[in-house]
């Protein structure tokens, strides 16, 4: 979210978690070789009533390897210096590695979670509460889980380490290309669901295989991953924006129109800053401005209510006119910080490819801000200052040499 602002804490972060990679299998941390954490603690976390037991490092997530790699190729696309993205080189493999091996435990090629201790995470996805995974009907699902986000965050870290190994002469980029093309073939043939809310994503699959057809913004993260193809996308965004999902604050986790739906429930209709602002990149990313510029000016005003300190989450019901605080939201949290990062890059409409030398500056439109003046992005070492007048007209200062810029409104 903040690599329009610089490659740096990029960097950081992908070192920092490299260090921590998966080398051995070991049940109790759900470790396992190339497997990126989940958490990292200075003691170990108990919750007796919640039969939780976690260690101070623990590795039950599914979705944060293929993130990993998602961040090293975006980071190099901003200008990551090539010396820095070589030497994560070996930590990338062995990601990959977990993607295509011990994060695919059954033969139909998904990724899956299953909390095999007793006391760890029963949800290993970002949304991890223990009854964040529903059906329709608000019955929880059952594992092992396969998360429509997770299978959509593999399709894009393969694609995108493909391109990032040819680019760099080294081998494995076709055999990930081809790994991800048919994982997206498994996400179409397996979780679109068409009932009362009309055809959308599931939000996974059971572990009998079963479509869990809550309505949920699960599917909002698959927008810009390379799964969908433009009619697939205008039907998820259709969903995003629809009276069940968005409300006038932001994308509510959960639907209200399903069973177990509750406004103030952890994953279950609250409103995750983070959330919706992934939604919002994702629309823009497939060329969506109109409910990209819906989901933007949501989150906006539930900025302007927290005083532009947007908490962790908060209601998915307000209550008069103003988004209600949830009681044990973090604010300020990383994840929301950043999405206002994430506010500006949809809006400026920010896109690189700065190996190519290629800088993208495309304003949706209609404008959900008016006219914008942005300084403080970094493109090749330089700061760069963008300035968008009420028509949509672009200009910019201090572009680097060698740095080719396209720009519309």
């Amino acid at each position: 979210m903040m690599l329009p602002f610089g490659t740096e804490l990029a960097a950081g972060t992908l070192r920092a978690l490299a260090r921590r990679q998966g080398t051995r299998d070991d049940p109790d941390r759900a470790e396992q070789p190339g497997k990126i954490p989940h958490e990292v603690r200075r003691t170990a976390y108990g919750s007796p009533g919640e039969h939780l037991e976690l260690p101070p490092l623990y590795y039950g997530t599914v979705d944060a390897t293929a993130l990993w790699v998602c961040l090293l190729v975006d980071a190099w696309r901003w200008g990551l210096a090539q010396d820095q993205v070589r030497s994560l080189l070996p930590h990338l493999r062995a990601a990959l590695g977990w993607i295509t091996g011990p994060g695919q435990p059954d033969a139909d090629g998904l990724l899956k979670y299953l909390d095999t201790t007793g006391h760890g995470l029963a949800n290993q996805g970002w949304k991890d509460s223990v009854d964040s995974m529903r059906f329709r009907d608000g019955r929880v699902a059952e594992a092992p889980i396969a998360l429509i986000e997770a299978q959509a965050y593999a399709v894009e870290a393969l694609t995108g380490a493909a391109d990032l190994l040819d680019a760099l002469g080294e081998p494995g980029g076709e055999a990930a290309r081809l790994t991800g093309s048919g994982l997206r073939e498994r996400i179409h043939a397996a979780y679109w669901v068409e009932g009362d809310a009309g055809r959308y994503l599931a939000m996974a699959l059971d572990g009998h295989g079963a479509p869990v057809d809550g309505l949920g913004s699960n599917m909002g993260h698959v927008l810009g991953t390379g799964v969908l193809d433009a009619a697939q996308a205008e039907s998820v965004a259709a969903q995003l924006t629809g009276p069940e999902l968005l409300d006038a604050f932001g994308v509510r986790t959960f639907g209200s129109g399903n069973g177990g739906f509750n406004p103030i429930g952890y994953h279950t209709g609250s409103v995750w800053t983070h959330d919706t602002a992934i939604a919002a990149l994702g629309l823009a990313r497939e060329g969506l401005a109109d409910p990209a510029s819906r989901i933007l000016r949501a989150l906006v005003a539930a900025g302007d209510a927290f005083d532009y300190r947007w908490p962790e989450l908060y209601s998915g019901q307000p209550m008069m006119g103003r988004p209600a605080p949830y009681p044990a939201a973090c604010r300020p949290q990383a994840w929301s910080a950043a999405s206002a990062g994430a506010l500006l890059a949809v809006a400026l409409g920010l896109r690189a490819d700065l190996p190519r030398g290629l800088l993208e500056v495309r304003p949706i439109r209609p404008a959900p801000f008016g006219a914008l003046s942005v300084s403080g992005l970094r493109v090749a070492g330089a700061e760069v200052r963008v300035q968008v007048d009420a028509a949509g007209e672009v200009t910019l200062s201090g572009v680097p040499d060698g740095v080719q810029v396209s720009h519309s409104a």
